[in-house]
């Protein structure tokens, strides 16, 4: 069978790009070896918000005394909850096929590998087959990181893999890897009982987000009953018994602590072997691409984990379009100006555009910064939320809008007015004379803004 184009990897990236081909009535090949969706879907975002969403509710209902709510034998039922979040997988997983069926996609299960640029080899439980392409998408993924340290084979360690399918909530868990990972799946384990301990090597938890944010959303996790060290190096891990023991060096000395389950949350790893050996030019982050998307093989394209840009859902379906555009024969570059990142703790995280860090020396000083606390917002008062606040950031000639920072309730939704501010170059006036209705949460943003200005409202 000869293709437009043929795409490896079903992931939010891949599938992505073959629904979009599609609509354009091009002859489109998918070739995933799992299921469809991808980590994302099968193993990463959508599992874990359907986790964290149980643990939030178990939160309210506890805490449901000061809303004038009684409630009694609160318990927490851990398989029904892998029920529900398997049956949300399923559902959205069947959408993704419905999609692909609709527009016209064919797709292959089977391992994929590329023998040359234009030929790709199909291996099945039952044999194999070649198909070719005039165009070809890699978007093969990424795995887990596991760090080669003493003891990282025992059993009891798992990665984010194994984490969101377990058959029994553990009783304590210690995370390796205080980013996004470690921080979320620690946070389910934490609100759903387990005993949770977080060892982090760099100086602050959630490197990559706004130093005053990680370390707001470290105490407020601490005060949760998590333990968290941070500038801590895992030395071993060794058996005790039926658990397992970790020593791990910090600025206090050496520690130790035993736990029923270790998760390795240090990060992830391109999936290069599908094509590794084509003479693809391939990076130690990942497949080397350009602005459109391309590898250093003309006809050949990367999206997603694969590239090793920043591994995100949402940023593999924006690349995985640009490749496709660019494979029809647009000419449209990929931007990472502006991508929000999420973390769904409670309080949520969320942030796009500069941190006040980069900011800093990108301006050489010349910034501004407006803050607004939830605990005078009218809205987050009467739904309980009165942790975390809203920054921004701008220079300080325009007001331009530079980044916006957020740790407090639905941080996750609010980023969406704050990235199209950025993309759209927004000032802080611009925020500021936008009429935000009343109460809602969005109206920190607004007088985030005006206390940027040096006019705050509802703050003295």
């Amino acid at each position: 069978m000869h293709y437009d184009i043929v795409i490896i990897g079903g992931g939010p990236g891949g599938y992505v790009a073959a629904i979009y081909a599609g609509k354009k009535k091009a002859k489109v090949a998918l070739i995933e070896k799992d299921k469809l969706g991808g980590t994302c879907l099968n193993r990463g975002c959508i599992p874990t918000k359907a986790l964290i969403h149980s643990a939030n509710l178990l939160n309210e209902i506890k805490n449901a005394k000061r809303f004038g709510i009684t409630a009694e034998d609160i318990k927490a039922d851990w398989q029904a909850i892998q029920q529900n979040k398997e049956t949300i997988v399923k559902t959205l997983r069947t959408g993704v096929e419905n999609l692909l069926k609709a527009n016209g996609v064919t797709t292959y299960k089977g391992t994929a590998k590329l023998l040359d640029k234009n030929t790709v080899k199909i291996t099945y439980n039952t044999g194999e087959e070649n198909i070719t392409a005039e165009k070809i998408i890699l978007a093969t993924g990424s795995s887990p990181v596991i760090v080669p340290i003493p003891g990282h084979n025992l059993s009891g360690v798992i990665t984010s893999d194994e984490a969101l399918a377990l058959e029994e909530l553990p009783a304590s868990v210690l995370v390796i890897g205080g980013g996004v990972i470690g921080i979320e799946l620690g946070y389910i384990y934490s609100t759903l009982g387990a005993e949770v301990t977080i060892v982090e090597m760099l100086p602050q938890i959630l490197p990559r987000q706004d130093e005053e944010i990680a370390q707001e959303l470290k105490k407020i996790l601490q005060k949760q009953g998590i333990k968290i060290y941070t500038q801590a190096k895992v030395q071993a891990l060794q058996k005790s018994g039926t658990d397992l023991t970790t020593t791990f060096e910090t600025s206090q000395g050496i520690k130790s602590v035993t736990s029923q389950k270790v998760l390795m949350a240090v990060g992830r790893r391109s999936n290069i072997e599908a094509f590794k050996d084509l003479g693809i030019n391939i990076q130690k982050t990942g497949v080397t691409v350009d602005d459109h998307m391309k590898t250093s093989i003309e006809n050949i394209y990367a999206i997603g984990d694969v590239t090793g840009k920043t591994m995100l859902a949402h940023v593999a379906s924006h690349q995985g379009i640009i490749a496709a555009r660019n494979a029809l024969g647009d000419n449209k570059k990929m931007d990472y100006k502006v991508i929000p990142g999420c973390i769904y703790t409670e309080p949520e995280v969320a942030s796009v555009g500069l941190t006040e860090q980069e900011a800093m020396e990108l301006y050489k000083g010349n910034i501004k910064i407006g803050k607004f606390s939830f605990v005078a917002s009218g809205k987050a008062l009467t739904i309980g939320a009165r942790q975390g606040f809203v920054k921004i950031i701008s220079d300080a000639r325009w007001n331009e809008i530079l980044g916006v920072h957020i740790i407090g309730p639905n941080a996750t939704e609010l980023i969406a007015e704050a990235a199209l501010a950025i993309k759209l170059e927004c000032t802080a006036e611009e925020l500021v004379e936008t009429i935000h209705a009343h109460p809602t949460l969005s109206e920190t943003v607004m007088e985030a803004a005006m206390d940027l200005l040096r006019m705050p409202i509802h703050k003295i």
